[in-house]
């Protein structure tokens, strides 16, 4: 089977040779690449004399430059080089054959329409990788070289088992592939746009209706590739227990983060947007991913916990119900102090912040009898710990600080009564 594809094979690339000799090595089809590449260079002539015109007009703005040189330029220069050589053809037929001209044109042609396509694509780098493997195909196609190619491709067979696979076919597979993963993962993140813009809906179950869209189309899309190749999808039984051992040995991490993230969103215990506290972490929880939580703290940072941790290990919600929150502010005062008016201003400090609740109502209480003072806890509420609870008792105890200083409400200092015996300074003086 090899011998008689390598003598097919050898057979196409005399048959290439002999119409490369007959359609590009004759007088009329040197004349016909001259007038393609005069063609080609008049309209980058063109195209850079329009170029400074509209900078000229619009002035040098990065984004007119952008979309300039992006987008007009190649698309104006392909369009010129349409026309001249269209032009070019008409005026030549009645002298000659005009084989390559034809084909210059339908090149110029489907090349302009591809371009016009994925110029939609915000991903530069994709789009360029659709353009040129689009381009390639059309270009195949109208040299009349696309099915010679695919003959041999597919004649090309692979032995996998008892499953033959050409060469064809797995070309096939891995555009087919790349295509539906780039459509799963557009759609599934169009289907994340939709579901965060529908307040609606609790966020725990957009993120959950969002993972799960992503998942389905991913494997709808490897499944759909996979079939594109011609393989026998019961023959994914062997590959599934393969895979159970893998995840067993090798994934365990993976996949126990995985549930456990579906777990959170499904017994919505966290959701986006709570403020939480674990393992010394006090953030806002930003999203929640298949593998790990975002959660933003104060100060910016981003910390990635890992799903399964936030399953194992205890997690303070302070949102989880609702988002009432109490602080409690320990202050001391001396003995000699008024208490009562003591009890009064920290009450009064706590109702000028904005943020503090005025229902249930901040409340003071005296909770001992210290060795240096009276012990008073000042107990608020606030309804806003994504935006801090630490920075709000700050405000309160700066408030009653002046307060106090104001009122001669004193703050005690360590006091140690010390008795000296008589006899033993006597003994000392001896």
């Amino acid at each position: 089977m090899e011998d008689g594809l390598l003598e097919q094979l050898y057979i196409y690339l005399l048959d290439g040779w002999a119409w490369f000799q007959t359609n590009f090595l004759e007088p009329e089809r040197l004349i016909e690449l001259v007038v393609i590449g005069v063609a080609i260079l008049s309209s980058n002539f063109t195209c850079k004399w329009i170029h400074k015109g509209i900078l000229r007009a619009a002035g040098e703005h990065p984004l007119v430059q952008k979309a300039d040189r992006r987008f007009l330029h190649p698309v104006l220069t392909a369009a010129i080089s349409i026309l001249l050589i269209v032009t070019a053809r008409i005026l030549l037929e009645p002298l000659m054959a005009t084989y390559l001209l034809n084909i210059a044109a339908s090149l110029l042609m489907a090349w302009l329409v591809i371009r016009l396509a994925v110029g939609l694509l915000a991903n530069r780098e994709l789009a360029r990788l659709i353009a040129g493997g689009a381009w390639t195909l059309a270009a195949l196609n109208i040299m009349g070289l696309l099915d010679p190619i695919s003959t041999v491709l597919d004649g090309a067979q692979i032995t996998l088992g008892d499953v033959e696979i050409s060469v064809l076919d797995i070309l096939t597979g891995i555009i087919s592939f790349a295509f539906l993963m780039w459509l799963a993962f557009a759609l599934s993140a169009l289907l994340e746009r939709r579901l965060s813009s529908a307040e609606s809906v609790p966020p725990s179950i957009r993120a959950l209706m969002s993972k799960l869209g992503k998942i389905l189309l991913v494997s709808i899309a490897f499944l759909i590739s996979l079939n594109a190749t011609g393989i026998d999808l019961t023959a994914l039984a062997v590959f599934g227990g393969a895979l159970g051992v893998g995840i067993g040995f090798g994934l365990q991490k993976v996949v126990g983060n995985f549930i456990s993230g579906i777990i959170l969103l499904v017994d919505r215990s966290i959701k986006p947007g709570d403020v939480i506290e674990t393992a010394g972490t006090y953030g806002t929880i930003n999203r929640l991913a298949a593998r790990y939580t975002s959660v933003i703290t104060r100060d910016g940072t981003e910390f990635l916990i890992p799903n399964e941790d936030m399953i194992t290990q205890p997690v303070t919600n302070w949102s989880h119900t609702h988002r009432l929150v109490r602080r409690k502010i320990p202050v001391q005062v001396a003995y000699e102090s008024d208490v009562k008016k003591a009890m009064e201003l920290m009450v009064a400090a706590a109702a000028d912040q904005s943020r503090v609740l005025k229902v249930p109502e901040p409340k003071t209480l005296m909770t001992g009898f210290g060795e240096s003072g009276v012990d008073l806890e000042l107990r608020m509420w606030i309804e806003d710990p994504q935006h801090g609870v630490a920075n709000v008792a700050s405000d309160v105890m700066i408030r009653i600080w002046d307060l106090f200083h104001e009122n001669d409400i004193e703050f005690p200092y360590p006091q140690r009564v010390v008795h000296v015996k008589n006899d033993l300074v006597q003994s000392t003086e001896k």
